[in-house]
């Protein structure tokens, strides 16, 4: 059959056509997997959140994840980002939904877009607006007519927003999965007969939507068919869907945790994350999303908690600045890679279980056409074992699971980290002020100061007696709500005589206080993430006659999730002044006088667009140590393109923004020094929160990201709000920028690595493990600060050299590495002695530096 010349072109418009418009997909699942145009996808997913992060990084987050091993981003849609205010929408700057996506399907990946649209998330008030808490007769997350009606508006407009721009597969577009409410499984028995009623309305509610790919719930045990319920934990290998016919979906495996101002550094070890994603797919799993795999940054005022920090970095294996984590990122996408060898076997083949021994087990996937994937599990979390598979013997690592794709060579241990470590700094620079000729003298800064008064500071809300909530008054349009009254103090008082102090004691429901008394700063008191409420004794100066007392109440984000979570509330609750000659005086019952925020809020002096109103007093001498002062300054960028930082360290508490972005909250508050922090961590066992902590004394957050497509080339304002006194002459610019890489390879670590597996001799008898090295770049590496083979010990920053060392070490990495970007050495007997520690598995550790 013969093609006409017209008719060529019109196969080549057809073929154009599909490649730049595209067909729409046709998504279903079974038990196995999920099905996507009749080919079944094992699916790995990484949380990225659209406004955690900025436009300028969503390209080269995606682009790392996708890196990583990963086909599918995933991201809740953030309701109150969006909806201000009734039928007032947002889909602007980072909350540029649509914009994300099509990021995502430009990168050739697949979306999961959990619409929710409660989130929880650690984000305020669990991403539902304020507002709707406000709309008489709404208790959200039950069968509430005007929650379902706000509820469904929001979700039918987000959907229709998705279809309009063809986003869903069906439409051609990536989103193959939607998932309505979030972990409400856990709370539905506390709503009584609501919530089972208003579980099932959701789902039937999104079903309704008619989106053309699958519908999902994560907790939610008795979802509906077709709606797929989904595990979210540190471990899912044991979860099983409530339908025969779902697949095995987890939609939250955390690698890390949040952190809350005044608390440890948690870590999740890679060994332990790798671990449960192996179980994982080893138990039939075939969809896995990473929470979080870039956490990012919590800007503004956008981190609940209470108490949850402005860096949402969630020791993630991509970290808040954009960087690799590294060697949790590496780990993983060795990982990634080696799930991908046994794709096929996984989600086609018959599954079969081996027990090897009282706490160790094989599942084996075979199918018809020879095809073999084995997964070799040690859930001992003590004991290292050898167990006997096929006729062939494998070391178990504790607590491990070793990859087999061809149910003979291990590419894979789960605890055997092979790939890279960093050293990561924050490499400090001084403010640049934006003046010509530039100066390097920090002195020479122009600050403009703008001090506020305490207490009421213009025609108050109202007067009343006793107090009111925080919440419910602010109506979350600011973290302060300025609570006033006056005592009058007799001359004879004996405290005045023997100049002793009286005591203001107060009692809250959270979450901070700061206590004035004629217009100096007393004292203050707050809660913590685990404790929001808190009770403080502050020693007070009185003077005879009338004593005005000023208290700023404050929030530091609103509550995120709970059983009723929204009526929950903050503020004083009892105020008295012990240590007067009658005793105890309760204040509790005094007319006080209530002004929501501050000034300098009403006055937008954060915007930083006004340098000469005469709000502002010049200086090159900035005050230092004084409370509830506005400071703003014209600065350049700092040198160079490494993320940046805003180092905090030397100031109190309070908000920053630069060119009228809001950077967030700081507070440098320092975590207790009895905590239990590690040095190392014991990756063996069940992981908690609390098991790998770091930081113990430290504070909580020292640097604050400040994305660099923030920054203009020059005269950029940068504006902070100093609550309770700090030195601004003392802030810094940082730049993250990886100084160094480690690698620490053993001689027993799988010697076929995932990148060669398709040429791999399968004999693998004579290979030898391999230690990679590679700097970021434009970097070198310009010397080998540690290498030892041998029976090294620590961590990458800290090795030390054992009782059995090769003294050529250094030398023979020199060699191979030095002025190279990058360079790999085999633990061979042509590189290294290996007569030393005979009967020992011996060890290549080695740190380079990189410039």
């Amino acid at each position: 059959m013969g093609f006409s010349l017209i008719s060529i072109h019109c196969l080549v418009l057809a073929l154009f056509l599909q490649l730049t418009v595209g067909y729409g997909s046709n998504v279903s699942y079974d038990s196995r997997s999920f099905i996507i145009d009749g080919q079944r996808k094992l699916l790995i997913s990484t949380a990225i959140h659209y406004p955690r992060s900025v436009p300028a990084m969503w390209p080269g987050l995606i682009q790392l994840a996708k890196e990583g091993g990963a086909n599918v981003i995933e991201s809740y849609v953030f309701w109150n980002g969006h909806e201000l205010s009734p039928d007032n929408y947002y889909f602007e700057g980072r909350y540029d939904l649509v914009k994300f996506v099509k990021t995502v399907q430009q990168a050739g990946m697949y979306m999961m877009l959990r619409i929710g649209p409660f989130v929880a998330a650690e984000w305020n008030f669990g991403g539902v607006p304020v507002w709707l808490h406000y709309v008489p007769g709404t208790v959200f997350r039950t069968d509430n007519e005007q929650w379902k009606y706000y509820m469904k508006k929001f979700t039918t407009y987000i959907v229709d927003l998705m279809k309009k721009e063809k986003l869903f597969a069906s439409q051609g577009g990536p989103i193959i999965m939607a998932q309505v409410e979030n972990e409400y499984g856990y709370y539905e028995q506390s709503y009584g007969d609501g919530g089972k009623k208003y579980a099932l309305w959701a789902a039937n509610m999104a079903l309704s939507q008619n989106i053309g790919v699958p519908w999902i719930m994560c907790q939610q045990w008795d979802t509906p068919d077709p709606v797929i319920n989904t595990c979210n934990g540190f471990y899912c290998d044991d979860f099983t869907p409530s339908s025969s016919k779902s697949p095995k979906i987890w939609t939250e495996n955390w690698p890390g945790w949040f952190k809350t101002f005044g608390d440890v550094d948690p870590h999740r070890p890679v060994e332990d994350v790798a671990y449960a994603v192996a179980r994982f797919f080893q138990k039939g799993g075939s969809v896995h999303n990473y929470y979080m795999y870039h956490g990012g940054t919590n800007f503004g005022r956008t981190a609940g908690g209470p108490f949850i920090t402005t860096s949402y970095d969630y020791d993630a294996p991509i970290d808040e600045y954009g960087l690799p984590r590294l060697p949790k990122w590496g780990h993983l996408k060795e990982l990634h890679g080696a799930l991908k060898l046994c794709e096929n076997a996984l989600i086609t083949g018959e599954r079969t279980n081996v027990s090897l021994g009282p706490q160790q087990e094989a599942n084996v996937f075979t199918d018809s056409s020879g095809v073999c994937a084995a997964f070799l599990a040690n859930m001992d979390n003590k004991t290292d074992t050898v167990v006997k598979f096929r006729n062939k013997t494998y070391h178990l690592p504790a607590w491990s699971v070793s990859i087999l794709p061809d149910c003979k060579n291990v590419v894979y241990n789960t605890a055997k980290v092979g790939s890279q470590a960093s050293v990561v700094d924050m490499v400090p620079e001084n403010l640049r002020p934006s003046v010509v000729p530039p100066s390097k003298d920090l002195k020479s800064l122009q600050w403009k100061v703008f001090v506020e008064k305490p207490g009421i500071w213009a025609t108050p809300e109202f007067n009343m007696t006793g107090f009111v909530d925080h919440i419910n008054t602010t109506k979350d349009s600011t973290d302060y709500l300025w609570i006033t009254t006056s005592l009058y103090v007799d001359s004879d008082e004996k405290f005045l005589k023997d100049r002793s102090s009286p005591v203001l004691s107060v009692k809250s429901k959270g979450h901070a206080l700061h206590v004035f008394v004629n217009q100096k700063l007393q004292g203050s008191g707050f809660g913590n993430g685990s404790v929001f409420s808190f009770e403080s004794e502050i020693p007070i100066s009185l003077k005879a006659g009338k004593n005005e007392i000023a208290l700023l109440s404050m929030t530091v984000g609103l509550q995120t999730a709970g059983p009723q979570y929204e009526w929950i509330g903050a503020g004083l609750t009892s105020v008295e002044i012990k240590g007067l000659n009658k005793g105890a005086v309760n204040l509790t019952k005094f007319n006080w006088t209530y002004k929501i925020g501050l000034l300098g809020e009403q006055l937008n002096l954060y915007k930083g667009d006004d340098l000469k109103s005469t709000n502002w007093v010049s200086t090159t001498e900035p005050p230092k140590t004084k409370p509830l002062t506005w400071y703003k300054a014209l600065v350049d960028p700092p040198s160079g393109n490494e993320p940046v930082g805003l180092d905090m360290i030397h100031m109190g508490k309070g908000l920053a923004w630069l060119n009228g972005e809001e950077i967030g909250r700081y507070w440098p508050r320092k975590s207790p020094k009895h905590h239990d922090c590690v040095d190392h961590c014991d990756y063996r066992g069940k992981f908690l929160p609390n098991k790998c902590s770091t930081g113990c004394g430290e504070p909580t957050q020292r640097w604050y990201h400040v994305p660099r497509s923030w920054f203009k080339p020059s005269g950029n304002v940068l504006v902070i709000f100093e609550e309770i006194g700090g030195d601004p002459t003392q802030i810094r610019f940082s730049k993250r920028k990886a100084t160094g890489v480690c690698s620490s390879v053993s001689e027993d670590h799988p010697s076929v690595s995932v990148e060669s597996w398709t040429t791999a001799v399968k004999d693998t008898n004579d290979k030898k493990a391999t230690a990679q090295l590679s700097c970021p770049s434009n970097t070198r590496i310009s010397a080998i600060k540690f290498s030892s083979f041998g029976n090294p010990s620590g961590a990458c920053g800290s090795y030390i050299q054992g009782d059995c060392h090769d003294p050529n070490s250094a030398s023979v990495l020199e060699k191979v590495c030095l002025n190279r970007r990058d360079c790999s050495i085999e633990l061979s007997k042509d590189n290294f002695d290996i007569g030393h520690c005979p009967g020992t598995i011996r060890r290549l550790a080695v740190e380079a530096v990189c410039s």
